[in-house]
Parts: structure tokens; sequence; C-alpha cells
């Protein structure tokens, strides 16, 4: 049996910790088809994130856990997450005012949008924030609120900071699941609450995600579906859920993950949002 590779045994890692709250190194070994020298090795790495607890013999669970580590998602479907970026990165001109939330979706996002000029970011990505600062001349605002270790992001009742200051151009957003019921789904509460904010300021609110996310379970709700302007995806999605999307009128646009290739709009719906508003004010009292 081939070995797994580094991102795939942390997941299946976390997974039996969710089963059974524990894990032993020599079973992992053998399951992984890797020796117990690397399974060590991924049980430190873990438990530096406070992923997990490493005792005799293994691991056991650190209690009640979210979607993982920054970095472990970040390298999760990564050629996916460009091309969507990519995809996505068209509709960000310069002079926009647009908002990015703290997942990898959005920081591929953003690492394609730095050339933009006079580009005002409002994000509560720690991640993103630093990125725009180092690398880019975007004015970046960040609303505030209680610092998100494990996501890297700030979270919180921000509504009032937003409230009052006009109109955010587009906003980009990523998630754990998508439901034609209940719109674009996140695991975390305190994410969704800060993303609903986010998502409430915007003109046109917009889902980034990789396929893998299309049987993703979420438990909040941050935007409805009536709210979506639309979606971006990879060519992985199957060609039925585009449909079904494009039935309830949100366009569902799939990128090919082949570098060479184009982007394709599978779904030829349109959706107009009947929000509107000023634009942004460039000056903040």
């Amino acid at each position: 049996m081939a070995s797994l590779d580094e991102f795939a045994r942390e997941q299946a890692t976390l997974t039996a910790l969710k089963l059974t709250g524990q894990v032993a190194v020599n079973e992992l070994s053998a399951q992984f088809g890797v020796s117990t020298v690397t399974v060590r090795k991924d049980l430190e790495v873990l438990e530096r994130r406070n992923l997990l607890r490493r005792v005799r013999g293994g691991a056991v669970s650190v209690g009640a856990s979210d979607e993982g580590a920054f970095e472990m998602r970040l390298r999760h479907a990564q050629d996916s997450k460009r091309a969507i970026a990519k995809a996505a990165a068209k509709l960000v001109a310069d002079g926009d005012v647009i908002a990015i939330d703290s997942s990898t979706s959005t920081f591929y996002l953003a690492q394609e949008i730095l050339d933009r000029r006079n580009l005002i970011v409002i994000t509560n990505g720690l991640r993103h924030a630093m990125l725009f600062m180092e690398q880019s001349s975007a004015m970046v605002l960040m609303p505030g609120g209680v610092l998100r270790r494990s996501a890297g992001s700030l979270v919180g009742p921000i509504g009032d900071v937003l409230k009052g200051r006009g109109r955010i151009g587009k906003g980009f957003f990523g998630l754990v699941g998508i439901s034609t019921t209940l719109g674009l789904l996140d695991v975390s509460a305190e994410e969704a609450h800060t993303k609903l904010f986010m998502a409430q300021a915007c003109d046109q609110v917009y889902g980034l995600f990789d396929s893998s996310k299309v049987n993703g379970f979420g438990l909040h709700s941050f935007t409805a579906t009536d709210d979506i302007t639309g979606m971006f995806s990879d060519d992985g999605v199957p060609a039925e859920i585009v449909a079904e999307w494009a039935a309830i009128g949100v366009p569902l646009t799939t990128a090919p993950v082949t570098p060479a290739a184009s982007v394709q709009d599978i779904s030829t719906a349109r959706h107009t949002r009947r929000k509107s508003g000023k634009a942004w004010e460039r000056a903040y009292p």
C-alpha cells in the first residue's frame, strides 16, 4: 500500500481522535504505511498547533476542536484554490472596496489582487492583513474582535464598526458547506457571526470553495441563499450541483485546475441583488 502524504495523515489522525479520543503510534504507522518516527513527527506538529496532546505511545484529544489550523488547511487543495482565486480575482478592479474573510480560499484570492491600485480591503484575517500590508498599497481595515488563533482571525460582534460607513462593493467568503436552503455555511459559530456582519455590509456576496466542500457539513449559516450573488469553485463540482444552483438563480463558476486552461462559467443564470447603497466613504471619522 502506498504511504499517505503529510496532509492526509494529519486529517486521518484528527478524524480518529474525534471518533475515539486517542490514537497509538504503532497503529497509525501500520495504517499510513510510514515509520513510527514519521508518525511521532506528525503528532509533534499537531501538538504545536494545539490540536492534540502527546502521551506515551500516542496522543489524546484536547477536546472539541474547530475546522483545523490555518496552515494545514492552506495546503489542502492548493491547485484548486489557486484556480478559484484567479477566477474570482477578475471581479476586483482598481479602486474597489472589498471584504474578504479569514479563510484560506480568500488568502489565495488576496495573493492574486496585490497589484490592484487604490484598493480598500476590509478583513478579519490577520494573515490577510499582513499580506496586504507587506506586499501591496491597499488601505486595510480590520473590524476588530477577539483573536481566534486556529484561524488567525478576529471574531466577535463587529456590526457597529461597519454600520453607517457606507457600502462595501463585493465580499468574498470561504465556507465549509453550501445549502440551497440555508445558503453559505460555516462550522464555527463565532466565525459565522463575524462573516454575517461583514456580508450584510456588502452589495454583492460571493462564496469561494474547492469542490470537496460540496458535501461539507456546516452548522451555521452566514449568508442566505437569496443574498448570494455568485459562487466560485473548481471543475470537480458535479454538473447536477451547478444546475441545481442555476435553477434558483445563483451562478456557480467553475475553474479548471490545469494551469493552461481558461476559466469557464458553467452556469448561464444571472442573479441580481436588490441591495443597494452608497459607495464606501474614503475617509473614516
